[in-house]
């Protein structure tokens, strides 16, 4: 009465065996892709962190300089417009910051180096006035985002830093 059952038993068991290897197979190709997935996540982050750290640096040493007059203002808000757009974990900065970036939109128009060379000098005049006429409207509040560019580098530095 059982001898036919062996025989279902033997048949399962060459069916089964093999799934079963096959599925914990599987398992594994999963939890070995799953932990390969985390280890790029980490390091995508520490290479985000390690680029912003840069940026941030950089950002501090340009707003130093503009608050001790040795950067001018039209170029300072040029290149803190510039490296806080690149930040890789942080966005819409120039909600925080408009009168650097309100600057930045008001001169990134004009020429500059070599271009700037050929034009006229009427040209020149006249952009020079449109830009210093932007610094003298903005002046003030270039100074408080300035204050506030440091302090906020200040504090992203300390966080993400190493």
């Amino acid at each position: 009465m059982f001898e036919g059952y062996g025989l279902y038993a033997v048949i399962a068991l060459f069916i089964i065996v093999p799934l079963a290897i096959y599925a914990g197979m599987l398992l594994s190709q999963l939890k070995k892709q799953t932990a390969d997935q985390i280890i790029a996540e980490q390091e995508k982050q520490a290479a985000l962190k390690r680029h912003d750290t840069k940026i941030l640096n950089s950002v501090v040493i340009i707003v130093r300089a503009m608050k001790e007059e040795q950067c001018d203002i039209s170029e300072g808000c040029w290149r803190l417009s510039v490296l806080l757009d690149s930040l890789k974990l942080s966005s819409e900065l120039n909600t925080l910051f408009p009168s650097v970036y309100g600057l930045y939109e008001g001169i990134k128009h004009m020429p500059i180096l070599e271009e700037r060379k050929k034009l006229t000098k009427p040209e020149r005049m006249r952009l020079d006035f449109e830009r210093m006429k932007l610094e003298a409207d903005l002046k003030s509040k270039i100074q408080q985002d300035v204050h506030e560019i440091h302090q906020y580098a200040s504090e992203r530095l300390s966080v993400i830093a190493p």
